[in-house]
């Protein structure tokens, strides 16, 4: 076997993992697959005969180009959150912008978590890096520092921040979280379904909806009441639910949306014994970067 056929079938043996390792990096399969193709570029232009661990040196690059795109990302947003428009059509559908996969949008919700990639978006690309890394693949703080150009303790410290972020702390106590998440579950179901008697029968009949400017369709803050009128907006956006999953915002159950696991939109609930009695569309940037969420636990 040539030395270049070799190294193909060595390449396609890591590519499970490194795929996997840049998905949660970047949270995107079509960036995954960029920075995963950048490795095999590297790879074939590098001289590895001396390298004594194969899957640990693309692991490296794999994660140092990945900290490259995360780093350039925070520089540059794919999309302009104040573009957002509450009931119309979501991030990625609108004129100009190329179509979110929903089989895309799938594999992002149930193989890795959505709130647990929107969390990730929030933590600095170092952070992001060392978590995931330490977390998910097991890989030594001694090998995760010179990535970072850290020292294995300094590493150690980012992946614990990045911890502490993403588990949350919920002071709400867990009777509470239960009972909000079982009303905000119900709420994205329906909101799913188009189910809008079931969306009605969650909202109290004199429920308050507040969306940001931002987040609206007019240029001032939105401002609606009632019931029906609320589950109206709900049922108008259905077409986004499907990028929706609920999570932990300042402690309480909400839902955060995230087409291609970045951060948009965020609902939070006010929930009390005769329903949901507010709801609060966050979608501009400022108000986002505020917000405290976490990973919300099954």
């Amino acid at each position: 076997m040539g030395e270049e056929a070799w190294l193909t079938g060595r390449f396609e043996e890591d590519r499970p993992r490194l795929r996997a390792v840049a998905y949660r990096m970047l949270g995107s399969a079509s960036e995954a697959d960029d920075a995963v193709q950048e490795a095999w570029l590297r790879m074939s232009r590098a001289e590895t005969d001396d390298v004594e661990n194969l899957t640990a040196w693309l692991t490296t690059v794999v994660a140092r180009v990945c900290l490259n795109m995360l780093r350039t990302r925070r520089s540059r947003r794919e999309y302009s959150l104040d573009s957002l428009d509450l009931y119309g059509p979501g991030p990625g559908e609108r004129e100009g912008a190329g179509p979110v996969d929903p089989e895309e949008e799938a594999l992002l919700a149930d193989s890795v978590g959505l709130a647990l990639l929107v969390v990730l978006d929030t933590l600095a690309p170092a952070e992001r890096l060392a978590f995931v890394l330490h977390d998910m693949f097991a890989v030594p703080f001694d090998e995760i520092g010179p990535m970072i150009g850290r020292s294995p303790t300094a590493a150690r410290q980012l992946a614990s921040r990045a911890r502490r972020r993403v588990r949350g702390g919920a002071p709400v106590p867990e009777a509470d979280l239960t009972r909000q998440r079982r009303v905000v579950d119900a709420f994205l179901a329906a909101s799913r379904g188009g189910d809008f008697e079931a969306l009605v029968a969650l909202l109290h009949p004199d429920v308050v909806l507040r969306a940001d400017r931002s987040a609206g369709p007019t240029p001032t803050p939105l401002l609606i009441r009632g019931a029906r009128t609320v589950a109206e907006g709900a049922m108008a956006a259905t077409g986004r639910a499907r990028y929706t999953q609920p999570a932990l915002v300042n402690g309480s159950v909400g839902l955060v949306m995230a087409p291609r696991g970045r951060l948009f939109l965020v609902l939070s609930f006010t929930i009390t014994e005769g329903g949901i009695t507010g709801i609060d569309v966050i979608a501009d940037a400022e108000r986002l970067r505020t917000l405290d969420l976490a990973v919300l636990e099954v």
